[in-house]
């Protein structure tokens, strides 16, 4: 791993958590600012080894939870932000299975971050408004945010795309998208 790598590394993990901490500090960037983030995994992901991208994600992950006051935002990518380094592997699969793990990946990623707001870091204010909200508007917003999850998917396939053709040194992933 070459010295400008990993100050490429230093740079991306600091915007991360810029984007985590801008994005908490906007309502609806709860979900976008840990989108955001993660897709400066893009140009790591063809520079670095796995480990080196692991180690930024670890990172990136760290920081944003000390730092980003939105514990849901911070909690959001420490449970999603991994995604494009998985994103290759689940490329490979077929069509609908490929559809169906990414789709379990975000649902269990999701749960858990939850879970964790609310069991471990006891965020009452989480739980109030969880229980005020009408059941049919909580499983409106779970299917708003799998068309999110997919939209995200696609953009993350076609930046990486775009960036292994115009800057790529390893062979570009897979273009299927969701």
């Amino acid at each position: 791993m070459k010295s400008r790598d990993v100050a490429l590394g230093g740079v991306l993990a600091a915007l991360a958590v810029v984007f985590l901490v801008l994005g908490g500090a906007i309502g609806i960037g709860t979900f976008a600012g840990p989108m955001l983030a993660s897709l400066l995994l893009i140009p790591l992901l063809d520079r670095l080894p796995l480990s080196g991208c692991v180690g930024w994600y670890a990172v990136a992950a760290l920081l944003g939870s000390l730092l980003c006051p939105d514990r849901e935002t911070a909690a959001i990518f420490v449970f999603l932000g991994w995604y494009p380094i998985g994103k290759r592997r689940f490329d490979r699969l077929p069509h609908l299975p490929r559809l169906l793990v990414k789709l379990a990946v975000f649902h269990a990623a999701i749960a858990a971050a939850y879970a964790v707001l609310i069991l471990l870091f006891r965020l009452e204010s989480l739980v109030r408004e969880l229980r005020e909200t009408a059941p049919a508007w909580l499983v409106g917003l779970l299917l708003l945010g799998n068309a999110a999850f997919f939209f995200y998917d696609l953009v993350l396939t076609r930046l990486s795309t775009a960036w292994h053709l115009r800057f790529g040194r390893k062979a570009p992933p897979s273009a299927k998208g969701a």
